[in-house]
């Protein structure tokens, strides 16, 4: 694929984006390219997704490259000519980019197969931004024989013609939490006649703050962000439950494991303070995504070479279930800069389409260079 036909497949998914778990003409699409190019797909253990193989000419490594195709709920407001024809899903997180880059690489590498050694695998992963897609692919005896693993994330802050390489942690291990508190509603003229739940929420809103400010290493990254809080329907009604649900990031096991036990700890204090009952939830996310530093040197002297700028991408506390693989073998999450004016998520969030032929080069070339040449 050139780079028209790129640019025309990316216009393609993103006015057809399909959410986590439906990415059902997302997956048709890229298969048939494919398979028109002759390379061998595999099906995922789920409804979408696939894997493309191809094998080198001679024995050589195994490297497997990464990407996700899942959009997300969130309206379009790009004004773009080829925005989104889907009610209330859009591709905003770059997938539709992170896809067409990928399947170019493959068919890249499907064309010089003669030149290369061993073999490379080309993950189309479904449901990341549910964090669902990466644990099950991971899981499948495809990649048992993989040595290191390279994914693809757009970066809006870089213009067109930089990566962003960085070793070490890159991604956050993004888990969730919900609670209730439930009392006794009553008549707002009349709280004593009530257990009122909502001053138990406040307190534990403005408690958890302090795991951050007063229990963590203030120069260890964490996160604790309540981002949902709903009780009541009425001005003169005081409701029986109170519900909160919020989100912690973290880059260390042991405390990540601490920061739960402490939330959950503070509301069953808080709630027996009051008079209520909690029920405190917690769902974990992906591991934190860290990228190995050999690794990291070797893309980022290719990259040079290729004559791309290559920075150190903002450290952030974002999450990326791409860690799934990693527990499998060493790896790297690579910045594909991409411009525009809005951040990943945001309903105006862009990709530069003349950044794709250079990226799909890229990774094929890294891909090359890592298992072998002839």
């Amino acid at each position: 694929m050139n780079a028209q036909e790129l640019i025309a497949f990316f216009m393609d998914l993103h006015r057809h984006p399909e959410l986590g778990l439906h990415e059902f003409e997302t997956t048709r699409k890229i298969r048939e390219k494919l398979e028109a190019h002759g390379v061998l797909c595999v099906p995922s253990s789920l409804a979408t997704g696939l894997t493309a193989v191809i094998q080198g000419s001679a024995p050589g490594r195994t490297i497997a490259l990464r990407t996700d195709l899942d959009a997300l709920p969130v309206q379009e407001e790009t004004g773009l000519s080829y925005a989104s024809e889907v009610p209330g899903v859009m591709h905003a997180c770059g997938h539709d980019f992170h896809a067409t880059v990928m399947l170019g690489a493959a068919l890249r590498l499907q064309a010089a197969r003669d030149r290369l050694k061993g073999c490379v695998k080309v993950i189309f992963q479904p449901a990341e931004e549910i964090s669902e897609g990466g644990a099950a692919m991971a899981r499948e005896d495809l990649f048992g024989d993989v040595e290191e693993f390279y994914a693809i994330h757009t970066y809006q802050p870089f213009e067109t013609g930089t990566l962003g390489i960085k070793e070490g942690p890159v991604m956050a291990a993004p888990d969730s939490f919900s609670l209730t508190f439930t009392g006794k509603g009553t008549h707002a003229g009349q709280p004593h006649k009530g257990v009122d739940p909502i001053p138990a929420m406040c307190a534990f809103v403005l408690e958890a703050q302090t795991i951050c400010s007063r229990t963590v290493n203030p120069f260890e990254p964490v996160v604790v962000s309540i981002a949902h809080v709903s009780a009541g329907t009425a001005w003169n009604v005081i409701p029986g439950t109170a519900f909160a649900e919020g989100t912690v990031r973290t880059l260390c096991r042991e405390t990540r494991t601490d920061i739960r036990n402490r939330l959950e700890r503070m509301a069953a204090h808080i709630a027996e303070a009051h008079g209520l009952q909690a029920d405190f939830r917690w769902r974990p996310g992906p591991d934190p995504v860290i990228n190995d530093p050999d690794l990291c040197r070797a893309c980022a002297s290719l990259a040079r070479e290729m004559g791309f700028h290559v920075a150190r991408q903002e450290d952030c506390m974002l999450g990326e279930d791409f860690s799934e693989f990693l527990r499998r073998a060493p790896g790297v999450l690579i910045r594909v800069g991409t411009g525009g004016q809005f951040p990943n998520h945001h309903p105006g969030f862009t990709a530069d389409p003349q950044a794709l032929e250079r990226a799909a080069d890229f990774f094929a070339r890294l891909a090359m260079e890592r298992a072998g040449l002839t």
